[in-house]
């Protein structure tokens, strides 16, 4: 049987010894051609025009391309690579790549190494198979992709990849990308307006972003033993083990030799590649772990997290694991995020949302603290709906992640903070205001954020000391999209700030610090109502939430509706980081993409039951009845009293497998009517309340079975097996 030669191979596996010899340090980026890499094999010129593309956005013309294609070129030759690949984010939510040789036949058929100015800038690939959301039509395959210069480049294996965006004919998106970089170019712009209040020689404001990467490590043979896991990631069925997380023994317990073979390699490949991993550690859960690097640029860190998936996988392979990247791939214990914090700093140095040594650093603190406050108070159902997938709606809300209704932590010392600056004078303030207000309430803040350590683990949206982090994030998510929706709110609301402030100034007289003052305790009021520092999972804070009018989208039909809601389109119009279209299109991509996962979780599970659970029951049911049959023939009649515990196994697995059956008949009718729905929105409700209900269950039958039946002869690889073989 496929589940014990799994298990035989997994309990045959050696450990592969990693010896760490050479520094972090001097591995870190070696394969990325950065900024010491530019001057060794730029021009100045290029150089320059490459350094200005990236702090200011300006175009880089096609001589200077070719310039900068020559030295990444040679670069490249140099570490080994034989190819180079555009490598972008479709709307899949993973990465994508094609591969062209540095190789090119002159007309006297001489072969020579070629890449030019053109192939870095831009290339055509088919666009064809790629959702787009109806932004293109599948007969037309033209897509685009675009250098992203800000983006290093990087070798990987034998390949130069060059982060590009994906855009169609037109110039829609058609990625994850391209609406990231308008976002973060939207929250500079505006940012820095606002930072200049307080330093007029800050230039530039960049969003950071360090994310948490939570994950799974299962047996290779023993997750491709089962076709679930195989095909979904996740575990359609399967009884707990009479062990789970109860003990809380695994939590950052000594990491197994294995697994501490498999991270050494991974951060190894992770220094060359230039992602800066610094924390490693086991999760919560049974065989669950994490990793979390330095915090960087929100750009390059989305890069960074999508990169160190595929390299994981990798990996992983080599030492015999399979990463398991699903938000809930077991039932019953902890499943994965990927906590996503996030600030905002400044050219010269300056995180915005951290507070300073003055009053006047510390009402720039609390500017950009309570914008943000604000910016998601107003959109918190678009932010909501930025983390929607149907594979993300099995974590949400369940005990170890934060509920579907998004609310705000700020701690009581803040909270405290905040209540002061309510009470501000309307207008100018007295003398005796502005004294009271600078040295007792926001001179003070740094003090009061020494003891102000987050120890509420169920807010959606926490803030750490120096960052707001959005814990929502599912594990296999591209960053890029809960990162675009956030800067897009957070660069409206700076906007609308300023433009408030500056009317105050101009039209009332008030001074920059009474402006401020008046525009920010009007702030505090009208978005107290997203703030919340009690336990997100209690019936009473459901009950309260529906009182402040906040949303509790609890499945991804419902949290994507506001992505074309007039406010919406307005936001993203404004800002200029989406068009109606692009929001239209994304909405549909990601309906699509629920549809599709949900689809084939049902298809699996129907193969489960009738290709492996019931052949199993009724193996075990013929053994049962032949056991029954040779007592009779012993015993006669005196048989009952020795075969009851039989026969009533036999009618309990009859039962189930009635019972399973007929369900999994039922769902198999439901899916094929839903799929004959025309409109996404339809057919995506309809996957959500009519079809996924019997997941359960059939799951539940499933289970009951699993116990029923010899363990000889089950033939799925059990909880016990999949999270203690270590």
């Amino acid at each position: 049987m496929k589940r014990f030669e799994a298990l035989s191979q997994s309990d045959n596996r050696a450990v592969i010894n990693m010896e760490e010899s050479e520094k972090r340090s001097h591995l870190f980026a070696k394969n990325v051609f950065n900024d010491e890499k530019m001057l060794q094999f730029l021009t100045t010129e290029a150089y320059k025009k490459v350094q200005a593309a990236i702090f200011s956005g300006n175009k880089i013309d096609r001589k200077i391309a070719d310039q900068v294609a020559e030295g990444m070129k040679a670069w490249a030759l140099a570490m080994g690579a034989t190819h180079y690949t555009h490598w972008f984010q479709p709307l899949t939510g993973a990465t994508a790549e094609k591969h062209d040789a540095f190789f090119d036949l002159m007309e006297d058929g001489r072969a020579l190494e070629k890449f030019g100015g053109r192939q870095l800038v831009q290339q055509e690939p088919d666009a064809s198979s790629f959702p787009s959301g109806g932004i293109r039509n599948t007969f037309e395959a033209r897509g685009y992709t675009a250098w992203d210069p800000t983006s290093p480049a990087f070798v990987y294996k034998t390949t130069l990849c060059i982060p590009t965006i994906f855009v169609s004919y037109t110039g829609e998106a058609l990625d994850n990308k391209a609406p990231l970089l308008r976002a973060l170019h939207a929250v500079d712009q505006a940012a820095t307006d606002v930072a200049q209040y307080f330093d007029k020689t800050v230039r530039k404001v960049h969003a950071t972003l360090g994310w948490e990467q939570e994950y799974f490590l299962i047996d290779k043979a023993l997750a491709e033993s089962r076709p679930d896991i195989l095909m979904t990631g996740r575990t359609l069925v399967g009884n707990a083990a009479a062990k789970g997380q109860q003990l809380d023994d695994h939590y950052f317990g000594v990491i197994p030799s294995r697994v501490l073979s498999f991270m050494s390699a991974l951060e190894k490949q992770c220094m060359v590649l230039g992602i800066p991993v610094k924390t490693r550690h086991n999760e919560v859960a049974p065989n669950q772990f994490e990793l979390a690097p330095v915090f960087e640029e929100a750009n390059l860190s989305v890069d960074h997290n999508l990169l160190l998936m595929d390299v994981m996988d990798e990996i992983a392979d080599k030492h015999g694991f399979k990463v398991l990247f699903h938000e809930k791939p077991f039932a019953g214990i902890n499943g994965s995020g990927k906590h996503n914090n996030w600030s905002l700093a400044t050219d010269t140095g300056v995180n915005l949302l951290s507070p300073g040594s003055t009053p006047m650093k510390n009402l720039q603190f609390l500017t950009f603290f309570i914008n943000t406050i604000k910016g998601v108070d107003t959109y918190e159902e678009l932010l909501r709906s930025s983390i929607a997938s149907a594979s993300n709606d099995h974590r949400l809300g369940a005990n170890e992640a934060p509920p579907a209704i998004l609310s705000i932590f700020v701690g009581k010392q803040l909270s405290d903070v905040l209540d002061e600056l309510e009470g501000v004078s309307k207008g100018k303030l007295s003398p005796e205001e502005k004294t009271e207000l600078k040295l007792n309430v926001v001179g003070k803040i740094p003090e009061i954020l020494l003891d102000n350590t987050d120890r509420n683990r169920t807010s959606p949206f926490a803030f750490t000391g120096n960052k707001f982090e959005m814990r929502g994030v599912g594990s296999k998510m591209n960053c890029a999209k809960p990162m675009t929706v956030l800067n897009t709110i957070v660069a409206k609301q700076l906007t609308d700030f300023k433009k408030e402030v500056d009317a105050l100034i101009d039209k009332k007289s008030l001074k920059k610090d009474e402006a401020v003052f008046n525009v920010l305790r009007e702030y505090i009021k009208t978005s107290k109502r997203i703030r919340f520092d009690g336990d997100g999972y209690s019936k009473d804070w459901e009950n309260e939430a529906k009182k402040r009018k906040l949303s509790n989208n609890k499945n991804t039909p419902d949290a994507l509706k506001v992505l074309t809601s007039k406010d919406s389109l307005a936001l993203f119009a404004t800002t200029n980081v989406m068009n109606g279209k692009e929001l239209v299109a994304h909405q549909e991509v990601e309906l699509d993409n629920y549809v599709f996962h949900i689809q084939i979780e049902g298809r699996i599970l129907k193969e489960l039951v009738y290709n492996y659970i019931i052949p199993a029951a009724i193996k075990y049911q013929n053994l049962l009845l032949e056991n029954v049959a040779g007592l009779k023939e012993v015993y006669g009649a005196a048989h009952k009293k020795i075969t009851e515990p039989q026969l009533n196994i036999l009618e309990k697995i009859g039962e189930h497998l009635v019972a399973i059956k007929k369900l999994a008949d039922r769902m198999n009718e439901a899916r094929e009517k839903a799929d004959r729905l025309v409109d996404i929105d339809k057919k995506a409700k309809e996957y959500c309340d009519t079809i996924q209900p019997y997941f359960e269950d059939i799951r539940g039958n499933a289970d009951v079975l699993e116990q029923l039946v010899s363990d000889e002869l089950w033939p799925l690889a059990k909880y016990r097996e999949l999270l203690f073989v270590k």
